[in-house]
């Protein structure tokens, strides 16, 4: 039977156990560009969670008809995945290297753009 979409998955890493989930929406905004969002979240909860935002814009580019789905890219940057674990997992690495802890109990929204080039250069 294949996975829910909708249901979230499980990734362990470095001795801790996280759900995470993609979720394709759009911007409340003039021009309404699409958005891919990485969530996670330790478990147990108790944690705060982290929420990496991949907005379309010049040169960036979000999964929509002619891409993957989950597919976020940057030109002359590369692109990731966002339904791989491995590529899950060098996010959540590259967000715990930058000062991410999930022990704290608030949300942090980041910009994801921010750990595409690192995040390829990892896995390339």
């Amino acid at each position: 039977m294949p996975r829910s979409p909708k249901k979230a998955r499980r990734l362990v890493a470095d001795g801790g156990t996280y759900l995470w989930t993609v979720r394709h929406g759009h911007r409340v905004t003039d021009d309404g560009g699409c958005r891919q969002t990485l969530a996670l979240w330790p478990e147990p909860s108790g944690g705060g969670s982290l929420r990496l935002l991949f907005d379309e814009g010049p040169g960036r580019y979000v999964s929509g008809f002619t891409t993957g789905s989950g597919e976020v890219g940057e030109v002359g940057v590369g692109s990731l995945n966002l339904h791989e674990p491995g590529t899950v997992r060098l996010l959540l690495d590259t967000a715990r290297a930058r000062g991410w802890h999930p022990g704290e109990r608030r949300e942090t929204r980041l910009d994801g753009w921010t750990f595409l080039a690192e995040a390829v250069a990892a896995r390339d």
